[in-house]
């Protein structure tokens, strides 16, 4: 065609006429946990890398592998590993550039699984985590030193709802020496590509609106390919480099981390992906549509205290996310505040479509108490800070809006 195709094209079509699937057009789900050889010499060169076969599951998978070639596409990488979880994506990624005794600087607004990966799991190991404000430039330079080993950010913050500038944070970064790692998951390819802002590494938890059904599990780590790793400050990365260049970040990662720590993402939960991916453009449009009214109704409501959506012209990043996202629409999701605890539950317990989980991204539409749930165990300052008492998470999706706004406003009668 003369003009490259269209991401909504690109999901459903990319890759399908590159394998021979005997003219299926979905990947077989090999659930096979090893693959024979038909010579010994061809299991031998496949272990040392000189053949793309399969040898184990853990490994590599064939499944596995067409989602990755069609992530890193769409993520406009080169080069993609899938993993169980998104959790496994960034505990991958992260721990392929630290060693004990090294630092990073990384958003104060993280998931709360981030959070305490960064700042607690880490810390066992001797590895230090200076926490700056994603959109204070200088808060995040000053915080960058000789021992940083890389920027890491979050395209959307959960559940702050910040959108930092990754053009300006990847270009700081790389004056210093340091790639940028971004998790792009709740704003999705869809709506932003990271690495065509400059960042180097792109990590999802596909169980979100790539899946976007809530029945696969799932992580990605996506390679721009792009960064120097042949420099003073990664001369342990020489080996890699010398094999495979700019994409050693990602053949360290699988052969250390990802073979060694067993994060292997099941076929089945990648074939599960690949079939959300089909319809995530008309999901992601509807996402959209849906959430800037569920917001608008739930401003307007007399019980609700405050409505933190990115949407809204007077949020402060909201002129940030129509020059990052191109126009396309803000996110899916919002936070809004009742007058206590006591009101939250009473709001939640109340509901009858809208499901109360700990999930985002889904075609459901989705509420959870933070503070009293996934931060549970945080010190009541940190849980204070990080999830106020008064807020409730909402992940907006796709059924009716009016059958959306309806059941918000049944329960807030109740509240």
């Amino acid at each position: 065609m003369d003009k490259p195709l269209h991401f909504e094209t690109r999901a459903i079509h990319e890759g399908i006429k590159d394998h021979d699937w005997e003219g299926a057009t979905l990947p077989p789900i090999f659930q096979s946990a090893a693959h024979f050889h038909e010579t010994a010499d061809n299991l031998s060169q496949t272990f040392a890398g000189e053949l793309p076969d399969h040898i184990y599951m853990r490994l590599t998978n064939p499944t596995n592998r067409f989602l990755e070639e069609k992530l890193a596409s769409l993520e406009s990488g080169r080069a993609a590993v899938v993993t169980a979880s998104g959790m496994a994506a960034i505990s991958n990624a992260c721990m392929t550039l630290l060693r004990a005794g090294d630092e990073f600087v990384a958003s104060s607004s993280l998931f709360m699984s981030t959070y305490a990966l960064f700042t607690s799991i880490f810390k066992k190991y001797g590895i230090t985590v200076h926490l700056a404000n994603p959109l204070d430039m200088d808060d995040i330079a000053g915080k960058i030193t000789d021992k940083t080993r890389f920027v890491y950010m979050e395209t959307i913050t959960n559940p702050g709802m910040e959108i930092p500038d990754l053009k300006k944070i990847a270009a700081l970064a790389h004056e210093k020496g340091v790639p940028l790692m971004v998790d792009n998951t709740l704003a999705s390819p869809w709506l932003c590509r990271p690495i065509e802002l400059g960042a180097d590494i792109v990590l999802h938890s596909t169980t979100k609106y790539f899946s976007g059904h809530g029945g696969a599990l799932g992580g990605v780590v996506v390679d721009a390919g792009t960064f120097n790793w042949g420099t003073e400050r990664f001369t342990d990365f020489a080996p890699f480099v010398a094999q495979k260049g700019n994409l050693a970040f990602l053949h360290r990662m699988f052969k250390e981390h990802h073979v060694n720590f067993g994060t292997t993402a099941a076929p089945f939960h990648s074939f599960l992906t690949v079939l959300g991916l089909a319809t995530m453009g008309v999901r992601m449009e509807r996402h959209m549509e849906n959430a800037m009214q569920t917001a608008r109704f739930l401003q307007e409501h007399p019980k609700v205290k405050w409505v933190n959506f990115i949407g809204f012209s007077d949020h402060p990043c909201h002129d940030m996310a129509k020059k990052q996202f191109g126009g396309k629409g803000f996110g899916t999701m919002l936070t809004f505040g009742l007058a206590d605890q006591d009101a939250c539950f009473r709001l939640v317990d109340n509901l009858s479509m809208i499901l109360n989980l700990a999930n985002l991204g889904d075609c459901k539409t989705l509420i959870i108490h933070p503070y009293s749930s996934q931060y549970v165990s945080f010190p009541r300052d940190l849980k204070e800070r990080l999830a106020d008492p008064c807020l409730l998470r909402f992940s907006v999706g796709i059924e009716h809006i009016e059958d959306i706004c309806g059941d918000l406003a049944s329960a807030l009668e109740k509240v």
